[in-house]
């Protein structure tokens, strides 16, 4: 004998997206008020009121990022002490739950290990909660007493044989580079895919002075490109082209890497940000087996992020293309290495992207021939 039974059963299928931290950048270095805190500041926020009336690295920063950041700019700040520790207001920020895609530490850096100690601390975020950020550091302007080539000789020295390739260094040559690229990697009307050095972004707003060196010569391109070549990330003009624009941001990386530039750690990062709640979703879940009918369900499911990623828009004529061109069979295979662990290998492939353009024009000398 039974009694009848209805039971009605919401199925959490896991199809909701994932919260983007992109473009949420944690600023930290000295400021005058609120040492000790962890700041959320947008567009409205009053920085005088939230770091004190008198200027600080950390404001100067802040002022130059929100201006090039765009109308949906917001960062975290931690301020700290003249002598204070970058690292225990990272480690704060970690435990109050800020996750974020960029660590902006304002204080210049004098020494390599600085750097590296740096780069340890980004993987260690990632070792201890799951969290991928870069940082972007960076390094002295030039001096009253030093001309450009001691200065370009000093900056090459610091970052020699120096490998960090979760690491981003801009010289303080106009005293704000820091904020103005950490706002322009910020600014949401571009793609996290798209160099800092797109012109079409627009150029680069409320760059400090011009400087000059000891003998009172002015800021060249012949000094940007070395310390570019030397790894810097700078500014740059274009000779009878109204504006100052950007430069590669050039990460630490090695030569041959797949990760010298910023854009394309931005796209892996933000992939592997968005796969990893499905892989946890998946943990002890039998419908993840390695049936036929099993395998293709997930790999669909599993590549939904790199679909969202590469979706572009056609207007006016134009596309405007996704972060990644459009996955294809394959680009995402799922291994059983044994009966409890799968690994997943995922392919991403980033736009081409002109960086070196060249016109070659030719003369037609000859005679129209008429009949």
């Amino acid at each position: 004998m039974a009694l009848g039974q209805v039971t009605v059963d919401n199925l959490n299928l896991g199809q909701g997206p994932v919260s983007e931290i992109e473009r949420y950048f944690l600023f930290i270095g000295p400021a005058g008020k609120n040492v000790g805190q962890i700041l959320p500041l947008n567009t409205d926020s009053d920085l005088d009121a939230e770091l004190g009336v008198p200027a600080s690295d950390l404001k100067t920063q802040i002022t130059a990022a929100r201006l090039n950041g765009g109308q949906r700019w917001a960062c975290v700040a931690a301020p700290i002490g003249a002598e204070g520790k970058w690292d225990e207001a990272l480690e704060k920020a970690q435990q109050q739950g800020y996750s974020v895609e960029a660590v902006v530490i304002t204080k210049p850096v004098t020494a390599a290990v600085e750097l590296s100690a740096m780069h340890d601390a980004a993987i260690a975020l990632n070792n201890t909660y799951g969290r991928r950020v870069f940082v972007m550091a960076s390094a002295p302007g030039v001096t009253a007493e030093q001309t450009w080539a001691q200065y370009v000789s000093e900056r090459k020295a610091l970052l020699a044989n120096l490998a960090a390739p979760r690491v981003l260094v801009v010289p303080q040559l106009h005293g704000n580079d820091l904020g103005v690229l950490a706002g322009r990697l910020a600014n949401a009307s571009v793609s996290i895919a798209d160099s800092p050095m797109r012109v079409a972004t627009g150029a680069v707003l409320g760059l400090g002075p011009v400087p000059i060196d000891g003998d009172k010569v002015p800021l060249t391109s012949a000094v940007r490109s070395e310390l570019d070549r030397a790894r810097y990330s700078v500014s740059q003009t274009y000779p009878d082209y109204p504006g100052v624009y950007w430069g590669d941001g050039n990460m630490l990386d090695t030569a041959g890497s797949d990760f010298q530039v910023v854009e394309y750690l931005r796209i892996t990062d933000k992939a592997a940000r968005q796969i990893r709640p499905l892989l946890i979703r998946r943990v002890a879940d039998r419908r993840l087996n390695n049936t036929p009918n099993s395998m293709a369900v997930n790999t669909n499911q599993l590549m939904a992020p790199l679909r969202a990623m590469a979706k572009s828009t056609t207007f006016a004529g134009q596309v405007f293309p996704g972060d990644i061109e459009p996955p294809k069979d394959g680009d995402l295979v799922l291994t059983w290495l044994t009966k409890t662990k799968v690994a997943a290998y995922i392919k991403l492939k980033p736009h081409n992207c002109p960086k070196d353009l060249t016109a070659n024009i030719a003369l037609d000398l000859s005679t129209d021939q008429t009949e």
